[in-house]
């Protein structure tokens, strides 16, 4: 049974057009400036506000920085009419309405697998009446406020997503369509939350550091039985002065380029493996995808993880640089030095993105099924994925701690169970949770952080699709 899809005999109702300007018009001066839009949009919840508002602004025909009434009926008539064009793409029955299957069926036919829940997600972000289908008002409505050039741009602008790099990247990347990759957007995706993380890490580098000297060494740095954050950043400021708390940032910044298209790369050859003649792949199948493309892309760049480590525990004056410092460690203790604690790391990326994701995908459909009405913005997204990332990484935080303690070992003659055994013995179960307390304390800046960071790439047009913000945290 389909809705009533009053207004389709019209490109658009003009009577809803014109209770929406009104309601735009925050002044009711009846004229909507740039300032009246921005303020909808995010009221909405709608990610990139300020990009969306700068094209309805097109529309100010005279240029004078208001959109006049007439202006406004124009835009909406010739924009109706092209949104009533996509949906009718979409409604493929011709019953005037849009449901999951056709939604699910549009997607696929412009390379992009979508799972039932995410197509559920899709419509309900339109479907105000909760009949689980769209009509034309609603869909006119959804969009009018997100002027689109093409169909494949409202497809981008209804399925939103983004990676905000707090970290590591994402277990599994996002996927992209052929002609998202013809057209380079894979790139620019990469470029965008590059940059995000590459703001963040260095912003909140000295947490990072001070995580590091905790789970080394404990309470021996200064002696104490329990070293608070304050004795941590007293002892760094004493040793080497503010430099010092930047220590091991560099290595952190320039692995991030590699490691992301390294992943990206291999998460797509491996996909095509697991997809062979089939039209898609299952989510265990992705998630096999992603933790694979982790583990490659993790064995190529992991000697820069150990310089890392390396230096961020560097005294004053014992390595000039990177470069010295892996040359001192290759003299001293061999080429085996740069593996050191490889395993542990591996096998934590399995509890580490498997609570991830799931924990992830939960929070995101409780705001859905909560807020049905509303799109969730980025930042509801975000603290989603900071969410789910914190808890996967209470699982894994002690295969991270015993790979940092490996790194960080000279001589290498500690193996991973040795360490295990080790730690248990000299500290118990708790040593294997030392440093959390700063690296918890750097989620909250670090979201912030990346988030504006990558929200100051719009301007330059980075068109990245947004179906899942994802964030993580080491």
């Amino acid at each position: 049974m389909s809705k009533d899809g009053g207004g389709m005999s019209k490109d658009v109702d003009e009577d809803r057009m014109a209770k929406l300007f009104q309601e735009i018009d925050r002044n009711k001066d009846g004229t909507i400036d740039i300032d009246d839009l921005v303020a909808r949009l995010k009221e909405k919840n709608v990610p990139d506000a300020d990009k969306h508002a700068k094209k309805l602004m097109k529309h100010d025909s005279n240029h004078d920085g208001k959109i006049t009434m007439e202006e406004w009926r124009r835009y909406t008539e010739e924009h109706g009419k092209k949104l009533k064009g996509f949906f009718t793409q979409i409604d493929r029955n011709e019953d005037g309405v849009i449901d999951t299957a056709e939604i699910r069926q549009t997607f696929k036919e412009a390379g992009i697998n979508i799972s039932e829940q995410e197509a559920e997600n899709l419509l309900r972000s339109m479907d105000k009446d909760g009949t689980r289908q769209i009509d034309i008002r609603e869909w006119q409505e959804y969009h009018m406020m997100r002027p689109s050039e093409n169909f494949d741009e409202i497809l981008h602008n209804w399925r939103h997503s983004t990676i905000i790099d707090i970290g590591d990247n994402t277990i599994v990347p996002d996927d992209f369509t052929e002609k998202e990759m013809q057209t380079g957007m894979w790139w620019r995706h990469l470029v965008a939350g590059g940059t995000a993380g590459a703001v963040s890490r260095t912003c909140t580098a000295p947490l990072d550091r001070l995580k590091i000297l905790f789970q080394v060494h404990g309470g021996k740095i200064e002696k104490k039985d329990k070293l608070t954050i304050r004795d941590g950043f007293n002892h760094m400021l004493k040793e080497g002065g503010v430099r010092s708390l930047w220590r091991g940032n560099g290595v952190n910044v320039i692995k991030i380029a590699p490691e992301s298209a390294l992943k990206f790369m291999a998460y797509e050859q491996i996909k095509r493996i697991f997809k062979g003649d089939k039209k898609e792949i299952t989510a265990l199948e992705r998630f096999a995808a992603g933790s694979s493309a982790g583990a490659i892309s993790q064995s190529i760049i992991y000697p820069m993880e150990v310089l890392k480590t390396r230096l961020a525990l560097r005294k004053t004056g014992q390595y000039k640089g990177m470069l010295d410092c892996a040359m001192k460690l290759y003299k001293g203790e061999g080429l085996k030095v740069f593996y050191r604690g490889f395993w542990p790391n591996i096998v934590g990326i399995i509890p580490y993105a498997g609570a991830d994701l799931c924990i992830y995908e939960t929070l995101k459909n409780f705001y859905l099924s909560v807020n049905k009405d509303k799109d969730p913005g980025v930042m509801v997204l975000v603290m989603c994925g900071a969410t789910s990332s914190t808890c996967g990484q209470l699982l894994s935080y002690p295969l991270a701690l015993v790979r940092t303690k490996l790194q960080a070992e000279g001589g290498g003659s500690t193996t991973t169970m040795g360490m295990f055994n080790k730690i248990l013995k000299e500290e118990g179960p708790k040593g294997f949770y030392r440093g959390l307390g700063p690296n918890f304390l750097k989620v909250a800046p670090a979201v912030s952080i990346s988030y504006v960071a990558y929200e100051s790439m719009t301007p330059i047009d980075f068109q990245v699709t947004r179906s899942k913000v994802k964030v993580t945290v080491t």
